[in-house]
């Protein structure tokens, strides 16, 4: 492992100087410094600012002694090349949205949002208490890495359009930035799909590049800008009901960590977790009112049509993503938690919601 200023000061000495590693030196010497690389633009402080949020309160649980300094994607390395920076063991660690990388496994989505998939709430139990957590350890071992969940968007919007989306037939032939399992089934229903990082979804926009995007919600996408190059806020999203990010460490990395140190940190990530949740929640409807009332955005609704076209579409994703031994093992757990959770969400938040939208 390349491990860059990992030790420092003391630490470093006492390691140097001993012929074998003592785990009691070791702990005696608790200077740890990391370098976290993600794949968000620092002018997103919602998605980059869970990061320096988690950094933050690391420092203050373990008095001092892991600092963390986190790096907007780019300035290291690029935002998609994050993973396998911490892989390779070129960092230590990253923050970033484990779909992006499908491309090694299409298991990566259960960690981020699979269509028609988990709520937030939902993802969070199956994370904790319904063996998400330990599918997740399974899959990064293979990449020598291990994860904890990094904060969640919650419920998505459905992309910026600069056309009306009426039926399948206006969809095809758009070119759309859609990362994920969304950007596949989107693919099937004709859609041009191309992967960008969040930072150049808007010059991508404005040139003509897209004629459409997904990002992220209300205040993020204001931030980039998206209300500027596009007329059309879709909703809701089918792709995206929530979307959890990861915090990812070198496996190496990990090991050397005292126990403490690694409750410290996995506290920090559920914190972090939830913080950014909170956020968005407090956020997105204040921006969505400011994007209709002041800058003359139309919000409308995917038609049923389109929908059940994208619903289609996702069986025939996970049909195809069967052939991976990992995406199978962790689907079969996962859609029987859904089937679960489901039946017990109906009956008790569904009703509650219907009944109050109903009657205002």
């Amino acid at each position: 492992m390349k491990r860059r200023g990992f030790l420092t000061g003391a630490a470093a000495g006492a390691v140097a100087a001993s012929s074998t590693f003592s785990p009691n030196v070791f702990a005696s010497n608790r200077r740890f410094r990391l370098d976290m690389v993600t794949s968000w633009p620092a002018a997103l402080t919602n998605l980059y600012g869970t990061a320096e949020y988690f950094a933050k309160r690391v420092g203050e649980l373990t008095d001092g002694d892991v600092r963390v300094n986190t790096y907007p994607g780019g300035a290291q390395v690029g935002p998609l090349e994050v993973y396998d920076a911490v892989s390779s063991g070129a960092f230590e660690c990253c923050h970033t949205a484990p779909y992006y990388f499908i491309g090694q496994s299409p298991a990566h989505g259960f960690y981020t949002a699979l269509p028609f998939g988990l709520t937030l709430h939902e993802q969070d139990a199956w994370m904790i208490h319904g063996g998400g957590q330990e599918l997740w350890d399974e899959l990064n071992a293979r990449d020598n890495l291990i994860a904890f969940p990094g904060g969640n968007t919650g419920a998505q919007t459905g992309g910026w359009f600069n056309k009306e989306i009426n039926s399948v037939s206006d969809l095809r032939g758009l070119r759309m930035r859609f990362p994920g399992h969304g950007g596949r089934v989107m693919a099937k229903a004709g859609v041009n799909i191309q992967q960008l990082p969040g930072g150049e979804v808007f010059t991508a926009m404005e040139r003509g590049a897209l004629d459409a995007a997904e990002w992220v919600g209300p205040d993020d996408d204001m931030t980039l800008g998206m209300h500027r190059v596009a007329k059309y806020l879709y909703m809701p999203s089918w792709a995206e009901t929530s979307a959890m990010l990861g915090f990812y460490f070198n496996q190496d990395t990990w090991n050397e960590f005292p126990d403490d140190i690694k409750a410290m940190i996995k506290a920090a990530s559920y914190e972090a977790n939830a913080w950014m949740a909170a956020r968005y929640h407090v956020r997105n409807p204040a921006a969505l009112e400011t994007l209709v009332n002041d800058h003359g955005i139309e919000v409308r609704d995917f038609p049923t049509e389109v929908l059940e076209a994208f619903r289609q579409g996702t069986e025939e994703v996970h049909e195809e993503d069967m052939r991976d031994s990992m995406y199978r093992t962790i689907y079969e757990e996962w859609d029987a938690f859904r089937t679960r959770i489901r039946s017990w969400t109906q009956r008790t938040t569904h009703q509650y919601e219907n009944f109050i939208y109903r009657n205002g």
